[in-house]
Formats: C-alpha cells, sequence, structure tokens
C-alpha cells in the first residue's frame, strides 16, 4: 500500500519541478501585470485585468489547445522558438511547467495586486519626493511591504501547478517519465485494474504536499507581518 512504484516517484518528482518552475517563472510578470492594475490608470485596463483572469474561467482543455497552437513545434511562436533558438515545448515537461504557469498566473496576479494596493501610496510619494527613482522606490518600499502577497501568490500558484491536469495533458501529452505529473499518473491507474493503491498514495502526496506549502506560506507571512509591527 505504501511502497511507491518508480514511475510514481518519477511522476512526484516531476510535479514538484513542474510546480516549482511554473511559479518561479511566473513571478516576475506577475509583479509587473499586478502593479499595473494596482497603480496605473489606463485605457484597457479592465479588459487586461479580464484576459489575466480568463484561465479561471475557461475549460483548461481550451487553454492547454492555445499552448499546442501557439507554443506547439508548428505553431507561430513555438516553430519560431523551435527554429531560432533551439527551444520545445510541446510534449515535454518545459511545456508542462509552461501551461501550469499560465493557469496559476491569475491567481498570482490576484493576490500580488491586493498586496500592493494595501502599500500606502504615500510612502512612495514621500521617497520620490527625497529624490528616489520610480524604480528604486518600487524595489526598497512597494515590493518588500507587498512580501506576503508574493509570498501568498507564489503559493497558490505551485499548490494550483500540483493539481493542473486539462491543460498539461492537451499540450505536453501523457507521457510516462517524461510528461506525466502526479494528476496526469493518477488519471492513468484510473484505466488500470487494481489501481486504487496507487491513486491513494498519490493523493495523499499531493495533499500532503500542497498542505505543507499553505502552512509554510501562513507561517512565512506572520513572521514577517510581526517583524513589520515590531519596527513600527
Amino acid at each position: 500500500m505504501f511502497a511507491f512504484s518508480p514511475d510514481e516517484l518519477v511522476a512526484i518528482h516531476l510535479s514538484l519541478k513542474v510546480a516549482a518552475v511554473g511559479a518561479l517563472a511566473s513571478l516576475p510578470p506577475a509583479i509587473a501585470v499586478a502593479w499595473l492594475l494596482a497603480r496605473k490608470r489606463f485605457v484597457g485596463r479592465t479588459l487586461l485585468d479580464a484576459v489575466i483572469h480568463l484561465p479561471l474561467v475557461l475549460p483548461p482543455v481550451v487553454i492547454g489547445y492555445v499552448l499546442l497552437v501557439t507554443m506547439g513545434t508548428r505553431g507561430v511562436i513555438g516553430a519560431w522558438l523551435l527554429e531560432h533558438l533551439g527551444i520545445r515545448f510541446a510534449f515535454r515537461w518545459t511545456g508542462a511547467a509552461l501551461a501550469c504557469a499560465v493557469m496559476g498566473f491569475p491567481l498570482m496576479v490576484r493576490a500580488i495586486r491586493l498586496s500592493i494596493e494595501q502599500v500606502d501610496c504615500r510612502l512612495e510619494h514621500a521617497a520620490a519626493t527625497l529624490g528616489a527613482p520610480p524604480w528604486k522606490v518600487f524595489l526598497t518600499i512597494t515590493l518588500p511591504l507587498a512580501w506576503p502577497g508574493l509570498v501568498a501568490g507564489a503559493v497558490l500558484a505551485f499548490a494550483k501547478a500540483l493539481g493542473e491536469f486539462g491543460a498539461t495533458i492537451t499540450f505536453v501529452s501523457n507521457i510516462p517519465g517524461q510528461t506525466q505529473t502526479v494528476s496526469a499518473a493518477i488519471y492513468s491507474l484510473l484505466q488500470v485494474p487494481g489501481g486504487e493503491h496507487g491513486i491513494w498514495r498519490l493523493a495523499a502526496v499531493s495533499l500532503c504536499i500542497s498542505l505543507g506549502a499553505l502552512v509554510l506560506s501562513e507561517w512565512l507571512v506572520r513572521r514577517q507581518r510581526g517583524h513589520e509591527a515590531e519596527v513600527l
């Protein structure tokens, strides 16, 4: 019951790698988009916000198909990347990380945006008045104060990536040892007689990892807020 097969161990390792890479890769653009939505007013802002949140309302299979059409070896972007840079996403673990990054991006942006909106604008204005350039204000004032939102967003995206299935299997398929994550492995075990034990093992691992990540995130946020309260 509790003995993991080699394929299951590979699926667990691959899921962790895909989730971590997907969350880390989407963090910089998520910070940029969250700051833009939180601090700027411009034509099309509502439309941009709606487009960012599309992965939350569209079927994951649709997102996976769009990625396959655009980022596949014959896609508009994917063909150029393969020909000029030798980068290929389709049917590789990097494609799974890309799919997970896209699906978790709205959750990350929302958490970071809410955190940035809670930062007192007067602190930023005061720093700018003292001669600090905008980039320095952002790095030394906005970003440190919005740090809990960054942690929460990254953890949400990581947890979302661990459970992602539809977009991933559509874009990179379900190849054991290459693109088969925990979710895909569970799906495969559903088709195998007597696969219940493996399903329970993988489900338990997924639950423990996600729960551990959420608990760690909450602890880090509380610690940071406690430190800020001591400083103030």
